[in-house]
């Protein structure tokens, strides 16, 4: 089984059915959303046995594949995975299938029709596969900027009401990043000339190069900015709030809970191993930058009155926590840095799913506007705190271990760092629990006032009306919602119980034992700190 080319098809099969979808004739959008669906779950069963087929002893990249690409560049079509990897095309197998289910109505409010929507998340889930599986530094590169694509018109067609905006700063942001980043790898691709006799992408052969440390500091800098953008790290994360409150919900999943693990699997993938001196150089400032990131972001939260924007910053202060495990140089401290990758994606997919389930209901994205949710849908509400306990790391949930692993492994190395990011913990409880107990508690308020008061009064200035079956991203926020009325304001039907059901279990799972991950986790952790000459990390 371990002969099979699963990544090639993890890559082949949505790309092929991205364009089957959007070949599909005007008005088949039920056949549309059905195609969609069973090839995700199909990608998902890949993943899957593929998982089953990786040796945890064997060799540190498995189920390779390579093709001669652009032979005269010594480029080749070179896909393989470690475990960090793998753990990552898990999370990208579970979530896709998770947002189309979720995006089922959402999709056909859209100003296109939705069988767009979901051939561009289609071919998103085929970007995503290439950017983790492959092994060649240029292919990396064509996937990490072709991904752009399909998010930019995900957010700029079916986004809020400030999409285009959104989705051209997204762009802007990333391709810059992207271009900085191709200097970097042109520079790679010369100082391997130099050294083998012939020009080379393949990570195996750059990882073994002995590069000048000035060298390394300028090639270094090149990915870590384009790795810190998508992240993404303080100062370079003005663009996530944006994007990620004026993307469709699905999108918003896929972009917080995937697409920013992009940025924190290049750092263990490239800057590590390829750059070691050029990693312990600027570790102090990265460190500086995660810890403010955790206590910026928190606070920022805390001051947020728009729910999806809300979860966007705690996804900032997260990414914060990911980034001070990978650069304190620990074995333990980066296991829980690559565990936290995964149990984010799935903590915050949940609380943008249900975050989403909420607003398509009461037509706003304003806390405010909520209040009294849980006397009426006692199941949304239930959802809504699982993934909120999630978020702020509860023990019992996914995130705790993820979180206390980072944390125990950096305090030995940067007790400074480790004691200051503690404090986001705090903040992290407050923002959670605030906004939970907003919307969900206490008397009913904006969308549910009429009930109270018996009548049906009349939209404030600004706001607009909030209709059955309305994207959730295309919610007013500059308003209440006018008044919808217990009769429109109904519990989870069966549908969304089967999108938020799986990831409520694996949160529950995940942090009573974590232990298979862990184990398809640490052998990659342990030789990525090899190729760093870390005490204890073996190079193979």
């Amino acid at each position: 089984m371990a002969d099979f080319p699963f990544l090639i098809a993890m890559i082949a099969v949505p790309a092929i059915g991205a364009a089957v979808v959007a070949a599909l004739p005007r008005g088949r959008e039920l056949l549309a959303k059905q195609v969609t669906l069973g090839i995700s779950l199909l990608v998902l069963a890949l993943v899957v046995l593929a998982t089953a087929a990786f040796d945890v002893g064997g060799e540190r990249f498995q189920l390779t594949t390579s093709v001669s690409w652009i032979p005269d560049f010594g480029s080749e079509f070179a896909l393989g995975v470690d475990g960090i990897a793998l753990v990552l095309l898990l999370l990208v197998g579970v979530l896709v299938p998770l947002v189309v289910a979720s995006s089922w109505h959402e999709a056909d409010a859209g100003p296109r029709p939705a069988r767009v929507f979901f051939a561009w998340l289609l071919l998103l889930e085929a970007m995503m596969v290439g950017v983790f599986a492959a092994t060649d530094v240029l292919l990396f590169y064509v996937f990490f900027e072709a991904m752009l694509v399909p998010m930019y018109f995900l957010i700029g067609s079916f986004g809020g009401p400030r999409r285009q905006y959104a989705a051209v700063k997204f762009f802007l942001y990333s391709l810059v990043g992207g271009l900085v980043m191709l200097a970097s790898v042109i520079g790679l691709y010369v100082v391997s000339t130099s050294q083998l006799g012939e020009g080379t992408f393949a990570f195996d052969a750059l990882r073994q190069l002995d590069i000048d440390p000035d060298v390394q500091k300028l090639l270094f800098l090149g990915f870590f900015i384009a790795f810190a953008i998508k992240a993404p790290l303080v100062p370079f994360h003005t663009w996530l709030p944006d994007s990620g409150s004026e993307a469709p919900i699905g999108g918003s999943v896929l972009l917080v809970g995937v697409l920013d693990k992009v940025g924190t699997f290049g750092f263990l993938r490239y800057c590590l191993p390829l750059f070691p001196d050029a990693s312990r150089y600027f570790a102090p400032f990265v460190l500086v930058l995660a810890v403010v990131g955790i206590l910026y972001a928190a606070l920022l939260a805390m001051g947020q009155t728009d729910m999806k924007r809300l979860v966007s910053y705690t996804s900032i202060s997260h990414f914060g926590f990911i980034a001070l495990g990978i650069f304190v140089f620990t074995t333990e401290a980066a296991t829980g840095a690559v565990l936290y990758m995964v149990n984010h994606g799935i903590a915050t997919g949940l609380l943008f799913i249900v975050v989403g389930m909420l607003i398509s209901r009461g037509g706003s994205r304003r806390i405010a506007d909520y209040g009294g949710v849980a006397a009426h849908a006692p199941l949304l509400a239930g959802a809504f705190l699982i993934a909120g306990l999630a978020s702020l790391a509860l023990p019992g949930t996914n995130s705790f271990v993820s979180e206390f692993l980072v944390l125990i492994g950096s305090f030995p190395e940067r007790p400074v760092f480790t004691v200051l990011a503690t404090v986001g913990i705090i903040l992290a409880a407050l923002y959670v629990l605030l906004m939970y107990q907003r919307t969900m508690h206490g008397p009913p308020r904006g969308v549910l006032l009429d009930d109270v008061h018996g009548g049906d009064p009349a939209p404030g200035p600004g706001s607009e009306p909030a209709r059955g079956g309305a994207s959730a991203a295309t919610a007013t926020v500059t308003a209440p919602a006018p008044a919808r009325g217990l009769r429109r304001f109904t519990d989870l039907d069966r549908r969304e119980l089967a999108v938020v059901a799986p990831l409520i279990a694996l949160i529950i799972g995940l942090g009573v034992y974590p232990q298979p991950l862990l184990d398809l986790i640490e052998p990659a952790v342990v030789a990525t700190m090899g190729d760093l000459g870390v005490p204890g990390g073996t190079d193979r």
